[in-house]
């Protein structure tokens, strides 16, 4: 870092270099973007300043006309973004454009393939912001005054990408008696097409119409002893000015709702779908609300920042009202527009407020029957939509069957699983489907969980199912846990783990198949009673099972006890499980178990290598692998005498 008496150069951090070298040469396709995200920035710091004036109006500084200008100037080749919003101090410009305050950034980086056209989709949805201004410009210089601070308080930041000084910047102290931002772009080559009313204007009309503030630009008149038009001093409004969400739903169209949408979530690809609402009676809000069609980066960070833009009668109050949806809903972006609430409302008073608690309920309601209505559509591109949606967002739903009681019946109905009906991975089977396809006689929803997807489909414990053709959702994610933890039943019909207590196939199981369960527990009772002394402590007890057709034992958990499967996960959280012991079923028509019967030199041996296996079968881990596989040889070498 170098340092004069009046300005600093500063070096960008290492990733936003990567960053804007990626962004310069993938984005530039789409280069038109630069001014929708320069103006969106624009139009939210003069929505902070509005909103901070509430408590303070002095920071006005006699000028409550909020506006943005854009300038051209063909001679110097510069493209200005002008605005007379909350404006920045030093530190602020250091902060806001010199690093990338995201989380993500570290995966966000290791997702980039190298191939352009893919990396572009990267980029735009990691947001792409004021950086974007590198698409076009080789040179920008950021003039900002935070408003409330004196005059003598101006910053000015100047970064050149071109040349052996790239990725360098320099920030200094400057005079600047306006309050608010400029932002002037020093076009590259090539870009003279910016340097027009006529190209400026459809842009602003084509991206940004639906920002609040107006967007000025000079008048332009034709000179006739110039023969060519002139820019007049006069500024006029470009954009409509209006907030889009207050007209009228016949007066907006599927593009300017997809703009508004791009504004709203600082996103690059269009939403998913959105609900636009008025709600009218002990509350009055409007509500548009947006369905992304991919997560963002920080969508598994729980403590981030997420939420829809809340205003009150038109004024922006917040820019992440957390408390408007519920966590497991926290991809949901857009506006809610209040005509009841206070406009100096702040967090605290959002924690408590019942027309809160109204409102939220309302936009949960109203979001849970979108996606309904996309699940059952009759038509395909709905349902297909339903799918993308489920890809990106179905573990963040899931959490809402433990989080939302009063719409637990309605998000279990929206859940998607994978199952043994179509033996893949993919999560497509809704417990409607299940349900639909039960045999004759089934009365209970049958699931099993394990770490991985090959795990859950290799399970033992599938055996007897797969051979009566019974259907069992396979669940691998960890939230899957949860979800099982808190529905207990859908429709009726009670949920029940195939790894947990006694095998219960109800009406399923013919009456020759109880006897041979019952004759089999007769005539291994000696076995089962010294298996179980042999194996001492690690297990609560061993007994005969028709579960299983191919494998030779099996671990499940008693009827009460913590799944093995969620054990291990709150382990691998640092948390402590309950302790408790697995029970040991065996499979009386294996050859292993028969050998077993008769055994007494290796007995020992015999019993803790089918313990052992039944564990690793199960998904979990060996405490003494050495000794396992030193048991395996030695019996392998026994049997091999023999």
């Amino acid at each position: 870092m170098s340092e004069t008496a009046t300005a600093q150069t500063l070096n960008f951090q290492a990733e936003v270099k990567q960053l804007l070298h990626l962004m310069i040469h993938s984005l530039y396709s789409n280069r038109e973007i630069f001014l929708r995200e320069l103006i969106s920035n624009a139009s939210d710091a003069c929505d902070k300043l509005r909103f901070e004036a509430l408590d303070n109006p002095a920071l006005f500084e006699g000028d409550g006309e909020l506006k943005i200008r854009v300038d051209f100037d063909k001679d110097a080749r510069t493209l200005t973004i002008t605005d007379n919003g909350i404006g920045m101090s030093r530190d602020e410009a250091v902060t806001n454009l010199g690093t990338i305050a995201k989380s993500g950034t570290k995966e966000f980086f290791g997702k980039l393939t190298g191939d352009q056209q893919k990396d572009a989709h990267l980029i735009g949805q990691f947001g792409v912001g004021f950086y974007s201004a590198f698409i076009v410009a080789d040179k920008v210089t950021v003039q900002s005054r935070r408003a409330g601070l004196p005059a003598a308080a101006g910053v000015r930041w100047e970064c050149t990408m071109s040349g052996d000084t790239a990725g360098e910047y320099t920030i200094e102290q400057v005079e600047r008696a306006e309050r608010g931002t400029q932002i002037i772009l020093h076009l590259r080559e090539g870009q003279d097409d910016l340097l027009s009313s006529w190209k400026l204007r459809s842009l602003i009309s084509k991206y940004s119409d639906h920002i609040v503030q107006p967007i000025q630009m000079r008048k332009e008149e034709w000179d006739e002893e110039k023969k060519a038009q002139v820019l007049r001093d006069e500024y006029e409004t470009v954009n409509q000015a209006s907030a889009l969400w207050a007209r009228p739903k016949n007066e907006i169209s599927d593009d300017d709702y997809k703009a508004f949408y791009k504004h709203v979530a600082h996103d690059y690809d269009d939403p998913l779908a959105w609900i636009h609402a008025r709600v009218e009676g002990r509350q009055e809000y409007t509500q548009l609300l947006y369905l992304p069609s991919h997560a963002p980066f920080d969508l598994w960070d729980r403590n981030a920042r997420h939420g829809v833009k809340l205003y009150v009668k038109r004024v922006f109050i917040m820019d992440d009202a957390e408390k408007l949806m519920p966590t497991y809903l926290r991809f949901v972006r857009g506006v809610v527009d209040s005509n009841d609430l206070p406009l100096n409302v702040s967090r605290e008073i959002l924690q408590e407020s019942k027309d809160i608690d109204a409102i939220r309920q309302g936009c949960t309601k109203k979001v849970l029957s979108l996606l309904e209505s996309l699940a059952n559509s009759e038509d395909e591109a709905e349902r297909a939509k339903y799918a993308t949606f489920w890809k990106e967002f179905g573990k963040v739903l899931k959490e809402g069957v433990g989080e939302d009681f009063a719409n637990k019946e309605k998000i279990a109905g929206l859940l998607r699983f994978a199952s043994t009906h179509t033996d893949t991975p993919d999560e497509v089977v809704s417990l409607a489907d299940y349900i639909g396809r039960m045999k004759e006689g089934q009365d209970k929803i049958y699931y099993v969980t394990a770490e991985s997807f090959n795990a859950a489909k290799n399970s033992p414990h599938l055996e007897v199912f797969r051979k009566k053709g019974i259907e069992v959702l396979l669940l691998s994610d960890r939230v899957d846990e949860w979800v099982t933890g808190h529905l207990t039943e859908f429709n009726g019909k009670p949920l029940v783990s195939v790894a947990k207590g006694g095998l219960d196939l109800g009406a399923l199981e013919d009456e020759a198949e109880k006897k041979e369960v019952q004759k089999a527990a007769d005539e291994y009772k000696d076995l089962l009673e010294k298996m179980k002394a042999s194996l001492g402590e690690r297990v609560k007890d061993v007994r005969v099972t028709l579960r299983l057709t191919d494998s030779p034992a099996c671990l499940v958990a008693d009827e009460h006890d913590l799944g093995m499967n969620l054990a291990r996960i709150l382990k691998a959280a640092g948390q402590n499980a309950p302790a408790s012991k697995p029970i040991l079923e065996i499979n009386p028509n294996h050859p292993a178990v028969l050998r077993l019967k008769y055994e007494d030199k290796h007995f020992d041996d015999w019993a803790a290598v089918l313990f052992d296996q039944a564990l690793l079968a199960e998904g979990g881990t060996l405490d003494d692998p050495a000794t396992f596989v030193k048991r395996v040889n030695q019996l392998m070498l026994a049997v091999s005498n023999q």
